[in-house]
């Protein structure tokens, strides 16, 4: 059954390893027949949570910058989808800035989402996978924060330092197949 799928690109590197990663995944999952959007959230403009819990006071959970930058659209688009798929290189053991800070954001609708599969897809410099258990930690963290929120899968391209150091790593493969899968979990 055809799904839909949210890609967040936390990297803000576009065409870098972690964009043409998690572009393999969308090639499996749209060969598949799901449809899939991407939000490239270094080109996106979010305000971080300042933490206010306006959000909280109304019945809506309306944050104080709804309608003052991009994130509602992101969201809306989170919570209409089947999917999420978190995409981001590893930056000292953690996940990107610009990712965290739409992360962040999600408490503001943390009750609408739910009912998901959700994947993490990055890369790192390091050459194995120790290094990446962190964003694998954050990651299960943050989606153990929504209801039937589900891992479907995490795949990371190791050794992947310089631009392109993707295209020749067997993750590329795995993301693809993984993106494949999508329809029939």
């Amino acid at each position: 059954m055809a799904k839909k799928l949210v890609v967040l690109e936390g990297s803000p590197r576009k065409g870098g390893n972690t964009d043409l990663l998690s572009n393999a995944f969308i090639r499996g999952a749209e060969e598949s027949g799901n449809e899939v959007t991407k939000f490239y959230l270094a080109q996106k403009n979010i305000h971080p949570c300042m933490g206010c819990n306006a959000c909280r006071r109304t019945a809506e959970h309306t944050c104080v910058f709804q309608d003052k930058d991009d994130f509602e659209e992101i969201i809306q688009a989170v919570i209409a989808a089947d999917v999420l798929v978190l995409a981001s290189p590893v930056y000292f053991y953690g996940l990107t800035s610009q990712m965290k800070t739409a992360l962040d954001r999600f408490y503001a609708k943390e009750m609408e989402v739910q009912d998901k599969k959700a994947y993490l897809i990055t890369t790192c410099a390091a050459p194995t996978e120790e290094y990446t258990q962190t964003i694998r930690a954050c990651f299960r963290g943050f989606i153990s924060c929504f209801e039937n929120v589900k891992e479907g899968g995490i795949v990371a391209g190791y050794g992947t330092m310089e631009k392109g150091d993707i295209l020749s790593n067997p993750a590329m493969q795995e993301a693809y197949e993984m993106g494949k899968q999508v329809s029939i979990e």
